[in-house]
């Protein structure tokens, strides 16, 4: 988190203090005292979170008892679809004009691998089929401009149908085959796990990447960094 800005930190600040006190109200709600301090906190995320988003903080706070039940991070995921030139299928996102690997939100009731073939199904008209974890990071640490802390689950997948078109959705602007060294602009977030999703395509990283520890400041950082590598190898 150290190179994070201040207004991403207070973001990720506040979802984690929402996160104590929908923890605190799910498992103690019969107990008064608990409740006023775990409803303060809330209020105080929706303060801090206000503060850097455009809506008010009456209106953040009621969100947050809407979601009384988010007390982890939430599971994402994307799609690496590789073809058998070895380039990669990337969107263009409509939200920022930027481009990406195909993604979003699992639900309920799907894998992991499921939901990433879900996801390239609805922004890409591709049917893929998942073949491994490329892997798992935690969104403090790629660069993810997320307002909450995710854990984004990257598969390799590759198309049932090598002749398949892919198409536009309501989200997308363009869609399109890249190679590595022909890379469009990418959205936060992507960078590194697409450079590491061609490193595992191609073999380069045998085992699936995540992130080991949270790296922090102080006389153990640099072992720390270095630890984050899941393939053995560093970074």
């Amino acid at each position: 988190m150290r190179d994070m800005t201040l207004e991403q930190k207070m973001r990720l600040w506040a979802d984690e203090l929402r996160a104590i006190a929908n923890e605190g109200l799910h498992w103690d709600g019969d107990n008064p005292y608990n409740v006023r301090r775990c409803q303060r906190t809330l209020r105080i995320a929706a303060e801090m979170f206000a503060l850097q988003d455009l809506r008010a903080v009456d209106e953040i706070e009621r969100a947050y008892h809407a979601d009384l039940g988010h007390v982890a991070p939430y599971p994402c995921g994307d799609a690496a679809i590789f073809d058998d030139q070895g380039h990669i299928l990337l969107i263009q996102r409509r939200d920022n004009s930027l481009w990406a690997m195909p993604g979003g939100a699992f639900e309920v009731g799907e894998t992991p691998a499921e939901g990433a073939c879900r996801e390239a199904w609805e922004e890409t008209g591709v049917a893929v089929e998942p073949m491994a974890l490329s892997g798992v990071y935690d969104s403090r640490l790629c660069d993810s401009r997320s307002a909450y802390h995710l854990y984004l689950f990257v598969v390799l997948c590759r198309p049932r149908d090598p002749e398949a078109i892919p198409t536009l959705s309501n989200e997308t602007l363009d869609v399109g085959w890249f190679a590595d060294e022909m890379l469009p602009t990418l959205s936060p977030g992507h960078e590194r796990r697409i450079a590491d999703a061609f490193r595992r395509w191609r073999g380069e990283a045998r085992e699936a990447i995540f992130d080991a520890v949270v790296p922090r400041d102080g006389p153990d950082a640099s072992k720390e960094t270095s630890e984050r590598r899941g393939d053995g190898e560093g970074r």
